[in-house]
């Protein structure tokens, strides 16, 4: 297992290696013009063309409340996966920009041999891979109890079975869907099942390698931050070293120049995920509380409800990640202007103290992440959005 995972890395984008290789596998990071190309986008037009038939099925179930609610839950989820792979398409070419700049200035970093620096690479570097790996592992399991929850149900209750057998009811679905021929038992129950299947590993790749990228590299600008801040530190040495005028300004220039970029691919990375986030909260929204009401809805068996439950836990753990890691980010962003004030400034001369202070000055502008126009990515974010589902919970839930 260890050895397949070592086999992920790559040596020319030495933190994005694993990711890079889960965007290719589901076809979002893809070639320029061949055949695998055009196989990738007919299976990413047939995941949007199986989520209009989720919305179809939704018209024909709408006076279901239950039904209405499963369906829903699932259906939007469907939704986000297939605007995040075709904006991640779309914007290729703005994600490549990231991707080249992201490893160029790591490989510059790793070149310079500084013991500090390199700590705090391979701090963040681990820990990029522990969240990915965790969140594959994550989305696996909920991918796996998707597909097999009918199942579950159909041994879990031998009501359901007899009632299976007389034909008064149909056989449990994975997901809620329209088709053009009898769906509930024989042969068409088959065809649905294989590709509901298939969706849901379709789905469950999406989301693993889209958020997965985004979280790496939202934890590559926190860790570029705090070695930004360590540098400004280091500007002066510990204020007994001889630092001539030309080399004090050199360093406050680097430090410039590093923010100036970590900026510019913030705002980038930011401008690809704002959109995309912001349907996303609104559809999370949603979800915590459709899964809730279907969780203490008179009638649902236990197996149902741990379904629902893992689901609700995927799905939290999923808004989570980036409000968490986006927060950390806007801290670091907040206080990297410490480690100039912290530096030996005060061992320069006026000139150069006046450039520490134009410095300063750069290093003060805040980086965020945003869910679209409205709202930013932090914990509190987060805390706003689990309060709002609680909130809508009990509105629906009063009878």
């Amino acid at each position: 297992m260890f050895q397949a995972l070592t086999n992920l890395e790559d040596p020319s984008n030495p933190l994005l290696g694993p990711t890079l290789w889960g965007l290719q596998t589901w076809g979002m990071w893809q070639p320029n013009k061949g055949l695998s190309r055009v196989i990738y986008n007919i299976i990413h037009l047939l995941a949007i063309i199986f989520v209009l038939t989720q919305y179809v099925e939704l018209w024909y179930i709408r006076s279901n409340l239950e039904m209405a609610l499963r369906n829903l839950s699932v259906t939007m989820l469907s939704t986000v996966c297939v605007v995040k792979a075709g904006t991640f398409i779309a914007w290729q070419k703005y994600w490549k920009n990231i991707f080249e700049n992201v490893s160029m200035l790591e490989k510059e970093q790793k070149n310079k041999r500084d013991d500090t620096i390199n700590k705090i690479i391979k701090k963040y570097t681990g820990y990029s891979r522990t969240v990915i790996y965790f969140y594959w592992c994550l989305v696996t399991v909920t991918v796996i109890t998707v597909i097999l929850a009918p199942l579950v149900i159909y041994l879990s209750s031998s009501k359901r079975r007899e009632e299976i057998r007389n034909g008064t009811a149909a056989y449990p679905e994975i997901m809620s869907s329209w088709a053009p021929f009898d769906k509930t038992r024989g042969f068409g129950y088959v065809i649905l099942v294989t590709i509901h299947s298939l969706i849901c590993f379709y789905g469950g790749g999406i989301v693993a390698n889209y958020d997965a990228n985004a979280v790496v590299l939202i934890t590559f600008f926190s860790g570029q931050l705090e070695i930004l801040k360590s540098n400004c530190e280091r500007l002066f040495g510990d204020g007994q070293e001889q630092v001539s005028y030309v080399e004090a300004v050199r360093r406050i220039q680097d430090c410039h120049q590093h923010h100036v970029i970590l900026i510019k691919y913030t705002r980038i990375l930011n401008s690809l995920l704002s959109p995309v986030m912001f349907l996303y909260v609104i559809i999370c929204s949603f979800m915590f509380c459709a899964s809730a009401v279907q969780l203490t809805t008179e009638g649902t068996t236990s197996m149902q409800q741990v379904w629902i439950a893992e689901y609700l836990i995927a799905l939290v753990v999923q808004l989570f990640l980036y409000c968490w890691h986006s927060n950390k980010v806007l801290y670091m962003s907040k206080t990297v202007d410490e480690g100039v004030y912290a530096s030996a400034w005060w061992s320069q001369s006026l000139s150069v103290r006046r450039c520490v202070l134009l410095l300063s000055g750069q290093l003060n502008k805040t980086i965020r992440f945003t869910a679209g126009p409205f709202t930013e990515l932090t914990v509190a974010t987060f805390v706003a959005i689990l309060k709002g589902s609680y909130s809508y919970y009990t509105l629906l839930s009063k009878k």
